[in-house]
């Protein structure tokens, strides 16, 4: 069996034997980009039952957290080093983002969402209108961040 030299490691068993506590799970990873008219953001979520995913928008505030568990069934680690518990992250969402139309898919441990800009955010034309009543249109560009 191949160990890894970790002096800390008994010391962390130890605590957590004295103490009760369980080491807290691992951030949430994620990426997001903007992809033309929204936004995607994937967290990685390995291990995690899609039933367990909950997602919720407040004042523009999105909350996405997970839980992952399995049982011990009774037996004596040697080693545990994968996280389990409850994950938790949360994204706040500018005034340019379409909260009411959040889109999420669970694939391979990958959580995907999909947040469009909303109308007002997006480039538009305006018409400028000369005094001899002939009008010409302009594009209006947004800068959303």
């Amino acid at each position: 069996m191949l160990m890894r030299f970790d002096p800390f490691r008994d010391f962390d068993r130890l605590a957590q034997q004295v103490f009760g506590t369980s080491g807290q799970p691992a951030a949430m990873p994620m990426d997001a980009y903007r992809d033309q008219d929204r936004f995607v953001v994937h967290f990685d979520l390995p291990g995690v039952e899609p039933s367990s995913i909950e997602l919720t928008v407040e004042q523009n505030v999105l909350t996405v957290s997970a839980q992952r568990r399995w049982e011990a069934d009774g037996h004596e680690y040697i080693a545990n080093e994968r996280p389990q518990g409850t994950y938790s992250r949360q994204l706040f969402l500018g005034d340019t983002l379409d909260a009411d139309h959040v889109e999420a898919n669970y694939d391979r441990g990958v959580l995907t969402l999909t947040i469009p800009v909303s109308e007002q955010a997006k480039p538009r034309k305006i018409e400028i209108r000369s005094g001899g009543g002939n009008g010409a249109a302009i594009e209006a560009k947004s800068k959303v961040n």
